[in-house]
């Protein structure tokens, strides 16, 4: 049986015991892979190109969705099931419209009337304009389709450990929520708040991001301020920070500032993503970033408090030492990081005292509730023995601390135990373990975390 004490008053009890101060333990950058963070390519085995824990990739709606509340769950199946393989988690969007693309609107929809509109989209710098099909998103089948899909979406996946995050995707090109400069064909307020009331009821567990911010009053777009989903920024560090300039009014970290500080404050529970915008994949992590636009990454991730970024730049080959250096900095410093401070195992008769504190040293909570076990540990660092906790690293904000401790019967830890550890368990079978920022002779790399010795 656990029980839980003041973990301040057993910190002192065994640096008493010891007769030892206790000093903080020493920070060491933790892995550039930790799950569910850091650099995303699209889907595919780029592992040795650059470390990293989440694929990204689209699928389209016609693919997944064959009539009014019949689906096809096999590609996404097939997708989730590649990218588990590897013990990553995916990051997925379903679209319609796709420039170049003429396959993502549900045939039985055009067969039974939707009207759709097929122009060229000159807005898809750096490659060259395309055509695109835009459905009628108001057409009540169209509305009635999208309110089946996200509701048998969510009664599949929602909470499907093979998935890290959804951005919203559905409506405007690529899945974006825009069809500049075509913006009379994009979907009403009244269609997109019926998406994103969906998208709420769907999803409880599983973060479900959208691509623009917005309060009160917008011309275009239906408020989502205070609604419980995060933002993704895909022009990352190329119109995320502010300028100042009247034209830049629809960068990300402006757009936020007058969402509201609802929206600003949404990182605090909901997560932050995005995309490298194409023209600095690879390039901004040069030394010398050599792009005049390029923004400064560091800043914006600070600002935005992000968490994670598509980055094809980084993946699509082995990059230059001085890139893959300055990259893994960067995720480091990306979505959350715990650092250990603290670490102490006390026997004293009857009871084992097991008393741990971290901080965050990241600039975003750790957004799933993953359970933590603390086992006994055998000579070679295998657990022998687990115990379930009920701590949790959900809503720890940056540079704040926690403390967990626990009291674990002395005869139930087995004579051959010589460590006893905790680990945070992704739910992902065969997933990448989270990995505090500490040391080797503390943090093994099966993510188990050794508190102290027997």
């Amino acid at each position: 049986m656990l029980k839980h004490a003041a973990v301040l008053l057993l910190i002192a009890f065994s640096a008493a015991s010891s007769g030892v101060a206790q000093q903080p333990l020493k920070y060491v950058p933790a892995a550039v892979d930790n799950p569910l963070k850091g650099l995303v390519p699209y889907s595919g085995d780029k592992r040795d190109n650059f470390p990293h824990s989440l694929e990204f990739n689209y699928l389209p709606l016609s693919k997944l969705m064959t009539g009014m509340e019949e689906f096809n769950w096999q590609p996404l199946e097939d997708l989730l099931n590649e990218v588990a393989g590897r013990g990553h988690q995916l990051v997925v969007r379903v679209w319609m419209v796709y420039p170049g693309h003429d396959d993502g609107i549900p045939e039985f929809l055009v067969k039974d009337g939707l009207k759709v509109t097929t122009w060229l989209n000159t807005a898809t710098e750096p490659f060259p304009p395309a055509q695109v099909h835009t459905p009628d998103y108001n057409d009540p089948q169209m509305r009635m389709a999208l309110r089946n899909f996200v509701a048998a979406f969510g009664k599949k996946y929602d909470g499907d450990p093979r998935i890290g995050f959804l951005t919203a995707g559905l409506l405007g090109t690529w899945g974006e929520w825009h069809e500049y400069p075509r913006q009379d064909l994009f979907a009403s307020k009244e269609t997109q708040t019926e998406v994103l009331s969906s998208f709420q009821a769907a999803f409880e567990t599983t973060p479900v991001l959208l691509r623009y911010p917005v309060g009160d009053d917008h011309w275009l777009y239906s408020r989502n301020a205070d609604l419980p989903f995060g933002y993704h920024d895909d022009s990352f560090a190329w119109a995320t920070l502010e300028t100042g300039r009247e034209e830049d009014r629809w960068f990300f970290m402006p757009s936020m500032k007058v969402a509201g500080h609802v929206a600003l404050d949404k990182w605090k529970t909901q997560p932050i993503g995005g995309e490298l915008r194409p023209e600095l994949w690879g390039i901004i992590f040069d030394n010398k970033v050599s792009h005049k636009q390029a923004q400064d990454f560091g800043q914006c991730v600070r600002e935005t408090h992000a968490t994670w970024l598509m980055d094809t730049g980084m993946m699509e080959k082995r990059q230059s030492d001085e890139r893959v250096t300055n990259a893994s900095r960067a995720v480091q410093q990306m979505g959350y990081e715990f650092h250990v401070t603290q670490a102490t195992v006390v026997r004293g008769g009857d009871r084992t005292q097991v008393a741990v504190q971290l901080r965050n040293s990241g600039v975003a909570p750790f957004y799933y509730d993953w359970k933590i076990a603390v086992a006994a540990l055998g000579e070679e660092g295998q657990p022998i023995r687990q115990w379930p906790t009920e701590w949790k690293l959900t809503q720890l904000l940056p540079e704040d601390a926690r403390s967990w401790d626990v009291s674990i019967a002395s005869s139930k830890i087995p004579a051959k135990a010589r460590w006893l550890a905790l680990k945070v368990i992704n739910p992902l079978k065969n997933g990448l373990p989270l990995r505090f920022a500490n040391t080797a002779e503390r943090q093994q790399p099966d993510g188990w975390f050794r508190v102290g010795g027997l």
